[in-house]
C-alpha cells in the first residue's frame, strides 16, 4: 500500500520508485549502524531523529513513532488472498518492527483477513509498546471490489473476528473504515462507543470522512484519529488536515507517496531526491513528517528492501526552499 487503502485500492498498487541509488539492502544497514552520508550523500541534510518530534501520542497514551506502516500490500493480488511469497510477507512485517516501527495499520478487509492473520503469525507475542490499528465497514465480494457495510451488527462482528485473527483482548486503535452512506453515521459509531464501554476497544479512529463527519462522531465517542488519502498531489482533504493540527488528532495519510502521474519529468520532487541522492519516494516521505506535527504517514510494500528505503526518510531533512517548492506542486 503505497498509502493505505482507498475503495479502489488497486490504484495505489501502480505506484512507481525510482531506483534506490546504491542497493537498498546496504543502505538499511549502513542506515542502522549510524552511516547516513552512505544513504543520502555525503551533502545531504540529514538528522538522528525527525525534526524535532519524532513521536506522537495517540489518544494522549499511545506514543507511537510517527511513520509506521501500513500492511495492505503485504497480501495477495488485488489485495486478495495469500501472498505469492508468504514467509516474504513475514520477513517484512518482522523487519519492519526490527527498524523501529511501532505503529502497523491494518484491516480486516486486507485480503479479507489475510493480512491481520500475517501480522500475528509474524509479531505474536507482540513486543511491548507496538501499537496494532484495524478497521472495519468495508466488505470485500471479490478482487479489487470493496463495498461498504457500517450497520451495528456486522461492525460488532467484525471487531470480534479482528480481535481473534490478532490474538488480542484489546484493539489499541479500531478504525471506522469509511462512511456508509445507508447508515446513520451516529449508528455505525454508536456500535464502536459500545464496543468500546466492553473493554474491546482502547481508542476509536475514523478513515474517509470530512470535518462534519469527525465533529458528529465525536459528539458520540472520542476519536483520537482520522486516516484519508492525502500525498503531495492529492490534497483534497486539507481543510481535515489542519481540523486535526487544531484539535491533536492523528492524521494517517493513505496513498501517502502518491503516483506522480500528474508531474513533469523535471519536478522539485525529483530535483531535491537527486540533490540528496536519494530516491523520489523518500523526499515524499520526509515532505509528509515535516508538513505537519500530527502526520504519520503507513507507507507500505511487500519488499524489505522498499521498506528500508521508506524507514530510512525519516532521517532525511529537506532545506526551507525544497520544502516550499515542493509544497507549491499541489497549486
Amino acid at each position: 500500500m503505497a498509502g493505505d487503502e482507498s475503495l479502489k485500492p488497486e490504484q495505489a498498487l501502480g505506484v512507481t520508485r525510482r531506483q534506490f541509488l546504491g542497493t537498498a539492502v546496504a543502505s538499511g544497514a549502513a542506515l542502522l549502524v549510524g552511516k547516513s552520508d552512505v544513504i543520502f550523500g555525503a551533502d545531504s541534510t540529514t538528522a538522528s531523529k525527525m525534526a524535532s518530534n519524532p513521536t506522537f501520542a495517540l489518544g494522549g497514551d499511545l506514543t507511537v513513532n510517527r511513520l509506521g506502516f501500513g500492511a495492505m500490500r503485504i497480501t495477495g493480488e488485488g489485495i486478495w488472498g495469500w501472498p505469492p511469497d508468504r514467509q516474504n510477507a513475514l520477513k517484512v512485517l518482522r523487519r519492519a518492527v526490527d527498524l523501529g516501527v511501532n505503529l502497523i495499520d491494518t484491516a480486516d478487509a486486507y485480503g479479507p483477513d489475510t493480512s491481520e492473520l500475517l501480522i500475528a503469525e509474524a509479531l505474536h507475542p507482540y513486543p511491548k509498546g507496538l501499537v496494532i490499528a484495524t478497521k472495519g465497514g468495508l466488505t470485500r465480494p471479490g478482487p479489487r471490489d470493496w463495498v461498504p457495510n457500517c450497520r451495528p451488527e456486522h461492525l460488532k462482528q467484525a471487531l470480534e473476528g479482528s480481535l481473534k485473527r490478532l490474538r488480542l483482548d484489546r484493539i489499541d486503535l479500531y478504525q471506522l473504515h469509511t462512511v456508509d452512506r445507508k447508515v446513520p453515521l451516529e449508528a455505525s459509531v454508536g456500535a464502536l462507543k459500545e464496543m468500546q464501554d466492553a473493554g474491546k476497544i482502547r481508542h476509536v479512529g475514523l478513515s474517509n470522512v470530512s470535518v462534519d463527519e469527525i465533529e458528529r462522531a465525536r459528539k458520540i465517542v472520542p476519536v483520537v484519529s482520522v486516516q484519508n488519502r492525502y500525498n503531495i498531489e492529492d490534497r483534497k482533504t486539507e481543510k481535515t488536515l489542519a481540523y486535526c493540527e487544531k484539535e491533536k488528532l492523528g492524521f494517517l495519510p493513505w496513498f501517502p507517496i502518491g503516483g506522480g502521474r500528474g508531474l513533469k519529468p523535471e519536478n522539485p520532487l525529483e530535483k531535491a531526491a537527486k540533490d540528496h541522492g536519494v530516491s523520489a519516494v523518500q523526499v515524499a516521505i520526509a515532505w509528509l513528517l515535516e508538513r505537519s506535527p500530527v502526520m504519520l504517514p503507513i507507507p507500505g510494500t511487500s519488499s524489505v528492501p522498499h521498506l528500508e528505503e521508506n524507514i530510512a526518510a525519516a532521517k532525511l531533512i529537506l532545506t526551507p526552499e525544497e520544502w516550499k517548492a515542493i509544497d507549491a506542486l499541489a497549486s
